[in-house]
C-alpha cells in the first residue's frame, strides 16, 4: 500500500513529544500564505475538519489533513514531514520548542501512482 504522508525518525520523535505533553494530535496543512503553507500541529479536535479537507494517512497514529484545493496541487507526490530548527506557525504545537514542523516530498514512480488509481484514491 502506498502511503501518501509519511514522516522524517525526527519528526515522528517530535510528535511522541508532543503527544505527551498535549495527548491525542492532528495535523493540517490548507496550502493558504504564511501560517496555512506549513504542516500545523493541533490537539486533535482544536481544528474541525470538513467536506475542503482530505485526510491523507496517519503518521506517529496522528492523523494528517490537506486542504482539498492543497491536495490538488500535491496529489501526485508523497507528503513528507520533517523538523528543522526555527519558529513555525505560532498556532502549532511545535512553536514553542524552537523547532517547526516541514512538508517535503517526491513524486510518486508510474508504479505507485497506478497502485493509487487502482484504489480510486487519485
Amino acid at each position: 500500500m502506498v502511503q501518501r504522508v509519511t514522516a522524517t525518525d525526527s519528526a515522528l520523535q517530535l510528535i511522541e513529544e508532543l503527544k505527551e505533553k498535549h495527548g491525542p494530535l492532528m495535523f493540517h496543512q490548507s496550502g493558504g500564505c504564511c501560517d496555512g503553507s506549513s504542516p500545523m500541529c493541533y490537539p486533535e479536535g482544536d481544528l474541525l475538519t470538513g467536506s475542503q479537507d482530505v485526510l491523507l494517512g496517519t503518521i506517529g497514529d496522528t492523523p494528517f489533513y490537506m486542504n482539498k484545493k492543497q491536495y490538488e496541487y500535491w496529489k501526485h507526490t508523497q507528503v513528507i514531514i520533517d523538523v528543522v530548527d526555527g519558529r513555525g506557525g505560532m498556532f502549532s504545537l511545535e512553536g514553542v520548542m524552537g523547532k517547526r514542523f516541514l512538508s517535503r516530498s517526491r513524486a510518486f514512480s508510474d508504479e505507485e501512482f497506478k497502485e493509487l488509481k487502482a484504489e480510486g484514491t487519485v
